[in-house]
């Protein structure tokens, strides 16, 4: 019997030591491969693999100031783009597991100062998830709502005063809370005026020249100019996909698809509530692409692995063709997904 437990105890440790061998082989074999994509490419950012506790891989490249030549630091900010639709959707669904609103609740319920018809039919699981046809406060609706995909700015920064008008905060306010609940100290929203290290964002000119852009925290902050770093998108993922931000019923309509959109990236791409994924990668791959001008940047979950990815970038080059500005994000995404 003793002879046995010997036996087994050593088969155990040497089975351990060989998957962490492959392991760390793995992650080197990552870690390779991503040097690779980024010295064939044009790239002025940081990139983040990890897991909850180990990082894989962690640099960054260029410049936060191209004119003074400041090397960037991985743990500066950027402005996160459309990243930041994750965050409003989970303000949004808290207040629904409160019971303070229904994801089917029409948006005039709450929005009773626009004096549109269409209040009474358009729905907040419509605004989630881009299907609610609303492209002017002013105007009829594009499509009959619940009908189609429109990707809209404006669909997300209405969920925004529908929280305000709910919890009788400002969205700055509301945000912040949330974040300092869970320690996101280097995310804030763009009128907080906190971020103290934030780059400078560079979008390439027609005639191939970076110039600095004024305009990256002109879009509505609900939908695209939260400010963020590396490590806080990291910690949001580990917090968002275990369940600590929302319930784990209410995470998984975050991951359910309800429409599929031409992507000028993707190709095709279904959307959740502000999470993003190709059809059935739900558990394999999921989160979202960001744009803001000057800023390029990706985040994204691996369940299988429970890896974490984050590039954040602040140059923004061939503006004409949107699968080559994002190149870097998307063949490290499919590295990653392969790989996985």
């Amino acid at each position: 019997m003793k002879i046995s437990l010997i036996i087994l105890t050593f088969v155990l440790l040497t089975s351990c030591q060989t998957n962490g061998k492959e392991k760390q082989e793995n992650f080197f074999e990552l870690s390779t491969k991503i040097d690779s994509i980024i010295s064939e490419n044009k790239f002025n950012g940081v990139v983040s693999l990890s897991t909850d506790s180990i990082d894989i891989y962690s640099k960054s490249f260029g410049f936060s100031d191209l004119e003074n030549k400041v090397r960037i630091n991985i743990n500066d900010q950027f402005v996160i783009g459309s990243i930041s639709k994750q965050i409003t959707a989970v303000l949004i669904l808290r207040e629904y597991e409160k019971g303070k609103v229904g994801l089917n609740d029409k948006i005039g319920n709450y929005l009773t100062e626009i004096n549109q018809p269409w209040t009474n039919d358009v729905t907040i699981h419509q605004l989630l998830t881009h299907t609610h046809g609303i492209v002017d406060l002013d105007k009829p609706l594009e499509f009959k709502q619940g009908s189609q995909f429109h990707y809209s700015q404006l669909g997300y920064e209405l969920l925004a005063q529908i929280l305000q008008k709910v919890t009788g905060k400002t969205f700055k306010d509301l945000s912040t809370e949330l974040f300092n609940q869970y320690g996101l100290k280097n995310t804030s929203h763009p009128n907080n005026k906190g971020y103290k290290n934030l780059v400078k964002g560079y979008e390439e000119s027609e005639n191939g020249i970076l110039e600095y852009t004024e305009h990256s925290l002109e879009n509505y902050a609900a939908a695209g100019s939260f400010i963020s770093n590396v490590e806080d998108l990291k910690k949001w993922n580990q917090l968002l996909y275990s369940e600590k931000l929302v319930k784990k019923e209410t995470l998984e309509l975050m991951k359910t698809k309800y429409s599929t959109r031409i992507h000028p990236i993707f190709d095709t791409i279904d959307y959740g509530y502000g999470l993003l994924f190709k059809d059935g990668e739900q558990s394999i791959q999921i989160g979202a692409l960001g744009y803001a001008p000057g800023f390029v940047s990706a985040c994204y979950y691996y369940p299988q692995t429970k890896l974490n990815l984050v590039i954040l970038e602040n140059t923004a080059n061939n503006l004409d063709d949107f699968k080559k500005t994002f190149i870097v994000q998307t063949e490290i995404m499919e590295l990653i997904k392969n790989q996985t």
